[in-house]
């Protein structure tokens, strides 16, 4: 007889906002602190937890909006919760906060689940694999050289077999900067660029085979991800070996959909706290799996583990660096870098954390 799952009592919201660790930048926008906005559902006395990282504006909308979609309903029941949330925001859009919040929600659905059943997400989902490779990512704008190889050149050391850094403020400098970054790692260690679609269609072809000189093998929002064709015309001419990536600003599936059918990407990107948590990535790996696209997890470590764990066509995460410290600093039991890979914790229920309360109260806004 099917386990009766029980109703979920309550649904909680909070947001926090962790200063970063210095000034960070990347192509086209600047900032000093990250905020979380975590979700608590409650249902037979356990609590599922969730998040993405998002303006504290989503908070609200989660009260107001999508709190009511789940409070009654069946802790099991994912898919009608997820299709639910989807009916509420029809007037508000689904891109942007309302993506953002659902993605919150969606995600606490799956940790509570999985915690009623004494399951990790990895394992809900079906794992494929049993660890997933990491790609330290960083090296913002901001950073002067030295910093620079630092970070890249630490990950190095610790085994990562690919590390990424962010270009696109000052293209005459660029050079310098990639090329500092590849003294720093080597010669084993792949160099990701990422530029956040700063780069005209013209400059981000330049930039591609300036940056293959020094053996760059990712090139990430060359152009604006909305210009599906100028990432084709990328895909197209880029340096032999060179994969161009995007879909991290993906809200839902239809936006996955275009992309692939445009062929606008050697990888598909997708990130769990803006497409529709859990469930919207699972969406977007079905989808890169029937285009015969690999799918890489965008930031947010912690939940996308489970996910690309599970995902056929999983080839990595992003190991950022703002996301890791911030979630090893509100959490015990986020995952750790093993040799440049990461593995779930399967003794460890959902998606394994537990919110350090003391530590984050100081954070809370």
């Amino acid at each position: 007889m099917a386990r009766e799952a029980p109703s979920i009592e309550r649904c909680s919201v909070r947001a926090f906002e962790v200063p970063t660790d210095a000034p960070e930048a990347d192509g086209t926008l600047s900032w000093n602190s990250t905020t979380l906005v975590l979700v608590e559902l409650e249902a037979g006395g356990t609590t599922g937890i969730g998040y993405t990282y998002a303006a504290a504006a989503t908070a609200a909308f989660v009260r107001e909006k999508l709190a009511g979609c789940v409070e009654g309903r069946g802790a099991f029941d994912i898919a009608g919760a997820f299709a639910a949330m989807l009916h509420a925001v029809r007037n508000d859009g689904r891109p942007g906060v309302a993506s953002t919040a659902i993605s919150a929600v969606d995600n606490a659905m799956w940790d509570l689940k999985a915690r009623l059943l004494g399951l990790c997400v990895a394992d809900l989902l079906g794992a494929a694999r049993e660890s997933v490779a990491l790609y330290g990512s960083g090296g913002f704008t901001s950073y002067d050289d030295g910093r620079l190889q630092e970070q890249l050149g630490g990950w190095a050391a610790r085994g990562f077999r690919f590390v990424k850094m962010k270009i696109g403020r000052d293209l005459e400098r660029e050079r310098t900067r990639i090329a500092a970054a590849r003294r720093a790692i080597g010669d084993h260690c792949a160099l990701f660029v990422d530029a956040n679609g700063a780069c005209t269609r013209k400059e981000a072809l330049a930039t591609a085979e300036a940056a293959a000189a020094q053996g760059v093998r990712w090139f990430e929002e060359p152009v604006s991800s909305d210009d599906l064709a100028g990432l084709r015309l990328m895909r197209d001419r880029a340096p032999p070996g060179m994969a161009i990536a995007a879909g991290e600003y993906g809200y839902d599936a239809w936006y996955f959909r275009r992309m692939l059918e445009a062929g606008a990407v050697d990888v598909l990107q997708a990130d769990a706290t803006r497409c529709g948590g859990i469930t919207g990535f699972m969406q977007a790996a079905a989808l890169a799996h029937a285009f015969q696209v690999p799918i890489s997890a965008h930031c947010a470590p912690a939940l996308h583990l489970h996910a690309c764990t599970a995902a056929l066509d999983a080839v990595h995460i992003e190991w950022f660096h703002d996301h890791v410290r911030l979630e090893h600093m509100l959490f015990d039991g986020a995952p750790e870098a093993v040799d440049g890979r990461a593995s779930v914790a399967r003794d460890r229920p959902g998606f394994g954390l537990s919110l350090r309360t003391a530590d984050a109260e100081r954070y809370e806004i």
